[in-house]
């Protein structure tokens, strides 16, 4: 048997004859049942809004996205295509170009990004979920679908035949101009739906046919300036990655979706760590409850520890008693605290009992990376506490 073990555990499942130290441990115990408990549910709560702030993107982003390492745009040939669509764990990819261009409507201006699609884009991408009003648009067709910013920057309806739509991009070439006419393609098009994602998103694209795109920049009919990818859910991402550099020559470069939004996911982790630095601080100065409760009790039981100390018990062993009961005492508070807070978490997202707003609840995600987390936090942090309690107990101390 472990003797240190099994005296720390009779000292925590027994009651001292000092009532005061009786209190200061329940203290202690509830300080690391609270502080795991709160830091379970406000890592679930942070997780949640990164889903949710991350939710806006993913809409209108892919999983992969190829672009040009020279230049904006380049070739893609029938072959290159065949072997795009054979790499295994790909489940669509879709041709795009981007390019930003001037859109006039009823004597307003603005400069927005012009994207081209073509038919597959919908496999590739959710956009079309998005839609709130009117329709997606047809292929091989003048009509666009808005965002909801641009709709309200123009003040613009759907199908509004009164006043156009016009798209003017400038002329590709050398040479003097000799009049505006000569300086820009313009191509009028027609609005047929609105799309709302997120204020910054709903004023950054406007969606047209591939085609339409290629005619507005003087393309050729295999000229795009980039590739979106869908993958399966169990895809291998730097296998696919390294099989689509073979397919160009490494003359591309490819994003993931992490990649793609970058400083979005830098923003989100970095005040997720903030927010868990804060709450490990809250934690630190719980347990110093424990530090105290442990030297009381070593204090209390310090004629039981002389007499284990003439027995033959080394001081070693008898401070791995208070070390061992205050790490067990981490661990099941942090246990409890767990409990609590993933009852919390999943109540919250069962019944939705906090509201952003009336139709909104409070976006919590249980998470086993956040459980692990928390069981790793307390464990460590209260052995530390043990541990420089325990070191109170010397020969000096009990003679």
């Amino acid at each position: 048997m472990n003797f240190p073990l099994y005296i720390a555990k009779r000292y925590i499942f027994s009651n001292s004859k000092n009532n005061a130290i009786n209190i200061i441990n329940r203290i202690a115990s509830m300080g690391i049942i609270v502080g795991a408990m709160a830091l379970f549910v406000v890592l679930s709560v942070f997780s949640g809004l990164k889903v949710f702030s991350l939710s806006f993107s993913n809409d209108i982003d892919p999983d992969l996205k190829i672009s040009s390492t020279l230049g904006k745009s380049f070739l893609i040939s029938s072959l290159q295509e065949k072997q795009i669509n054979q790499i295994e764990g790909l489940v669509s990819f879709s041709k795009i170009i981007e390019e930003r261009v001037l859109f006039t409507f009823n004597g307003k201006q603005e400069v927005t990004y012009l994207k081209g699609i073509d038919e597959n884009f919908n496999k590739v991408n959710a956009i079309k979920k998005t839609i709130y009003s009117g329709d997606w648009l047809e292929n091989d067709t003048y009509q666009v679908v808005v965002g909801n910013g641009i709709a309200n920057t123009f003040s613009m309806g759907l199908l509004d035949f009164n006043n156009q739509l016009e798209v003017m991009v400038p002329r590709p070439g050398k040479g003097t101009i000799e009049n505006s006419e000569e300086a820009f393609n313009k191509v009028t098009v027609i609005p047929v739906g609105i799309y709302a994602i997120s204020e910054e998103l709903d004023s950054k694209y406007v969606f047209a046919d591939l085609g339409l795109a290629q005619e507005l920049l003087e393309f050729k009919p295999n000229q795009i300036s980039g590739i979106e990818l869908k993958m399966k859910k169990d895809a291998d991402e730097n296998a696919i990655i390294n099989k689509l550099q073979t397919v160009f020559n490494n003359k591309i470069t490819i994003k993931n979706r992490a990649q793609l939004n970058e400083s979005l996911y830098k923003m989100l982790n970095t005040e997720n760590l903030a927010v868990y630095l804060i709450f490990t601080l809250v934690i630190i100065i719980a347990l110093f409850n424990l530090i105290g409760a442990l030297i009381m009790m070593i204090l209390d039981k310090k004629g039981n520890l002389k007499t284990l100390l003439y027995l033959g018990t080394q001081i070693k062993d008898l401070r791995k008693i208070f070390l061992l009961q205050g790490t067990l005492l981490s661990v099941f508070g942090g246990i409890i605290g767990l409990t609590l807070g993933i009852a919390i978490v999943l109540l919250q997202q069962r019944f939705q009992w906090v509201m952003i707003t009336p139709s909104l609840a409070y976006p919590v995600v249980f998470s086993i990376e956040n459980v692990l987390v928390v069981l790793a936090t307390i464990i460590t942090l209260g052995f530390l506490a043990s541990l420089i309690a325990s070191s109170r107990v010397s020969k000096r101390l009990l003679d």
